[in-house]
């Protein structure tokens, strides 16, 4: 008997038909196994504590506080703390403090150095890992609203510098004074300038380079255009104490920082060129103290002085309060109406909430 073979393009379809088939069946399987996934199996966010603030409150001994009591470690969010020798001005945590937990993002750079709110992002974040791949609990600390903001939501996008511009404004500052450029950026973008000082010249020049660069304010920039970084669940905190009250502990701190030797700090900062960085040198109470400093420095003087250094920290104070109400995602938590135990234990409770 003579077998009746087919023709090869019918064998060739009939092999094409179950190659189809069969990927369809693993297909099938690949999507319902998708479905079996319990979510509860998907990566947890790893989670984080921000402890922001206005100068003066009680952030720092308050962090320590509860990083004892939760087995953290603190990650500085202070813009001016990075700078080694600026210790007095910035109510750095002292050595014995700093022996009692673990702490971050202090001590990094010479004033000499350069430290943005870039650095501070990736610094920040890496830091931030450290601390969790120890099973710690990571706590940030500070008040500078910009660079916990960067944190929460990514660096900011503005216009790389263009040296011609940056150049003639610098000269234009140079020629009119801070002050005069501070007010054309008051009346272009005044939420922005709310948050900065007439003497902090680099940020101001910086603002005025971005709006010319791009026609908008600098306060809108787009922080929603960009990705929220999403590997980490932040439990953010305002912490916060009745103004009269929070004035009256500013004054006393300022009092105590000069009866400490902030001067003399100031002295050596100098000597050591601490005028060549634009943001150290504009800091609050060093700027004030370098301008003391080259005075004939009579009582009259130094009282002035220390009048200057109070109000700049009660003008700082209020532009923290007016940076923090624009942020969502912070829980207002007052100091004097809750006492320490109390407040821990709220924050203990929703860090371990889901």
């Amino acid at each position: 008997m003579q077998l009746a073979l087919k023709p090869l393009d019918a064998v060739t379809s009939e092999t094409t038909c179950v190659e189809e088939q069969i990927e369809r069946i693993f297909a099938g399987f690949a999507v319902e196994a998708k479905k079996q996934i319990p979510e509860n199996l998907q990566k947890p966010k790893k989670r984080a504590i921000i402890l922001a603030g206005p100068t003066g409150c009680g952030k720092s001994a308050f962090a320590l506080t509860l990083a004892q009591a939760m087995g953290g470690e603190i990650i500085s969010a202070d813009s001016m703390q990075v700078y080694r020798g600026m210790d007095i001005g910035t109510a750095k945590p002292t050595l014995e403090e700093r022996a009692l937990v673990p702490h971050h993002l202090i001590d990094i750079r010479d004033t000499t150095d350069n430290f943005n709110v870039v650095d501070f992002y990736f610094e920040a974040r890496q830091s931030c890992q450290m601390v969790t791949s120890r099973d710690n609990v990571p706590i940030f600390a500070g008040g500078s609203g910009f660079y916990i903001h960067s944190l929460l939501f990514g660096p900011p996008s503005g216009p790389p510098s263009v040296p011609e511009l940056r150049k003639a404004l610098e000269e234009e500052i140079e020629k009119l004074g801070s002050e005069a450029l501070f007010e054309r950026l008051r009346q272009l973008d005044p939420h922005y300038a709310a948050t900065i000082t007439k003497h902090d010249k680099q940020k101001i020049v910086r603002a005025l380079e971005i709006m010319t660069l791009t026609g908008k304010k600098v306060s809108k920039l787009s922080w929603k255009a960009r990705h929220k970084p999403q590997n980490y669940d932040f439990r953010c905190w305002f912490l916060y104490r009745p103004k009269e009250h929070l004035y009256r502990r500013i004054e006393k701190r300022c009092e105590k920082m000069i009866q400490e030797g902030f001067l003399d700090e100031v002295k050596a900062l100098a000597q050591a060129g601490i005028q060549q960085n634009p943001s150290a040198s504009q800091a609050i109470g060093y700027r004030q103290a370098l301008d003391f400093l080259e005075t004939e420095q009579t009582p009259e003087d130094y009282r002035r002085f220390v009048e200057r250094f109070k109000q700049a920290s009660r003008n700082y104070a209020k532009r923290q309060f007016t940076w923090f109400r624009r942020e969502p995602m912070f829980r207002w938590l007052d100091l004097d109406l809750h006492d320490p135990e109390v407040a821990i234990d709220m924050i203990r409770q929703d860090f371990e909430s889901r």
